[in-house]
């Protein structure tokens, strides 16, 4: 097929136009795609559920018996164990969570809440 002459300038100009605009949308217009949004919202929704459940290991760790004890074999622990103390103490687990990942950031979070208070 052959393209007059006088036309393709013009799609030279709409190919590059739509090329900018892609560079545009994608680069600084805030455009995403769908597994990028997916991703996102997954991050979200298991941080979203780190932070609801911290505070119920928190609880449960100062309803313990020998909370005070714990506490302080909790702050004599090294910084990179603390989440290991919480979680082998059983006040990250929650019933029907199975995710060994989202126990641990629990009570990453969890050692955080009582080391802070």
């Amino acid at each position: 097929m052959k393209i007059p002459t006088q036309i393709e300038p013009a799609l030279w100009g709409v190919a590059g136009g739509a090329l900018a605009i892609a560079i545009a949308g994608f680069g600084w217009g805030g455009w995403t795609t769908v597994s990028h949004v997916e991703a996102t919202a997954l991050v979200r929704s298991n941080d979203a559920v780190v932070v609801a459940l911290a505070p119920v290991c928190v609880d449960k760790f100062r309803r313990a018996v020998d909370a005070d004890a714990n506490l302080a074999a909790l702050r004599k622990t090294d910084a990179w164990s603390q989440s290991t103390f919480v979680e082998k103490g059983g006040w990250a687990s929650v019933p029907g969570t199975t995710s060994t990942e989202r126990i641990s950031a629990v009570a990453k979070a969890c050692a955080a809440l009582l080391l802070a208070a």
